[in-house]
């Protein structure tokens, strides 16, 4: 059996308010709510272009910053991987093949982190036969050359 680390005999008991920062907390009522969303609205390609609102709608309330960079990730996942469905994802944008999520967006300014990030979940394809590969990046100005790694990670995830 599996000895319980600190943080575990810690919070044993706690609320999820002692739990959770706020932000953490917001997320899981975010995510909650997107998923009884997404129940509502079925399998159809009125679904699909509903969800594709909501995540334009999720990046346009974003500060500027982030707003462009997303914008770009966005221009590039629907580009490189036209397969993938976006669809909001703990409230940041998604992008999903047959409703698992492959990749993804976080505004840093949203999560008062000092930068966004672009990640990949379990569902994408870029193992690598050294065992080690980066499964997030973060983003802040990226250059042209970065923009173009990241279009190929798209490539690759979907491969």
């Amino acid at each position: 059996m599996a000895k319980a680390s600190k943080s575990d005999e810690k919070n044993k008991g706690a609320s999820p308010e002692e739990r959770f920062s706020e932000q953490e907390r917001a997320a899981i009522k975010e995510r909650a709510a997107e998923l009884k969303t997404q129940g509502q609205r079925g399998r159809s390609a009125d679904k699909a272009a509903a969800d594709e609102a909501d995540v334009q709608a999720k990046i346009a309330e974003m500060p500027e910053s982030d707003r462009v960079l997303a914008e770009r990730v966005h221009e590039i996942v629907t580009t490189e991987a036209p397969e993938l469905a976006p669809k909001l994802y703990y409230g940041q944008p998604g992008y999903a093949r047959n409703g698992k999520v492959v990749c993804f967006f976080r505004s840093g300014q949203t999560d008062k982190e000092r930068y966004s990030t672009f990640g990949f979940s379990a569902h994408a394809n870029l193992d690598d036969s050294s065992g080690l590969w980066p499964s997030s990046y973060a983003l802040t100005e990226p250059s042209e050359k970065a923009w173009e790694k990241l279009a190929e990670l798209v490539k690759q995830a979907v491969s």
